[in-house]
């Protein structure tokens, strides 16, 4: 996997916290977006002192119909990641990660459970070709795609950084973007678990039934 290392936005002062990406070239460059603080680990996760607000988002989802983020998973424990369905490795495996850990969940808490997958690709990424992916991983994943600016503006509210697509030497597109879950709770709708690309689907099936009752692990 070839990697590019980006910072977190504002988890309050002090120290840097890495995010790495999928796609891209072996020699591109960090990019500093934010002065971030020293979050508490877990085995797991990075539980934050000041959790993310979850992103004003208003995009599409895979049935071609307006879904706003806040407003439909309020008050629901949700899962959120940007990715794209032609990446090569982090993003399919982390979603394959989520869906083993998913399954492993009583039924009522699997259906409370949200977890949303955001494109940073939405050119190649339709609703159609967004639905059919994600529901090879786990039909109940929510897909959107919109316009890249909205949604770039959205992971940076989390404090994602992602690039515009790009085409490479030899005709592939890449799209470089942080590769973390951010896990919101479904009591403050503040996002309060980071977890890297390194989470195994025993690390979120550990996590996962504290987070759908709203409680860190």
């Amino acid at each position: 996997m070839r990697k590019k290392s980006v910072l977190a936005v504002a988890f309050a002062a002090a120290a840097a916290l890495t995010l790495s990406a999928c796609g891209g070239s072996d020699d591109a460059a960090e990019k500093p977006l934010a002065d971030v603080s020293v979050p508490t680990k877990t085995k797991a996760a990075t539980v934050l002192d000041q959790p993310f607000t979850k992103p004003g988002l208003v995009l599409t989802d895979t049935h071609g119909k307006k879904y706003d983020l806040r407003e439909q998973t309020k008050g629901k424990p949700t899962l959120i990641y940007f990715g794209y369905t032609n990446c090569p490795d982090v993003c399919p495996l982390t979603m394959s990660n989520i869906a083993i850990a998913r399954k492993a969940l009583p039924k009522a808490d699997q259906d409370k459970l949200q977890v949303v997958f955001v494109t940073t690709d939405p050119e190649r990424d339709t609703p159609s070709s967004l639905g059919t992916w994600l529901k090879s991983q786990d039909p109940s994943f929510i897909g959107l795609t919109g316009d890249f600016p909205t949604i770039q503006a959205g992971a940076r509210q989390i404090g994602i950084g992602i690039d515009a697509p790009k085409k490479e030497k030899d005709g592939t597109v890449v799209s470089m973007h942080g590769s973390q879950v951010i896990a919101f709770s479904p009591k403050t709708d503040k996002g309060y678990l980071v977890y890297g690309e390194d989470t195994s689907p025993d690390d979120y099936a550990k996590d996962l039934p504290e987070i759908v009752k709203g409680e860190n692990p």
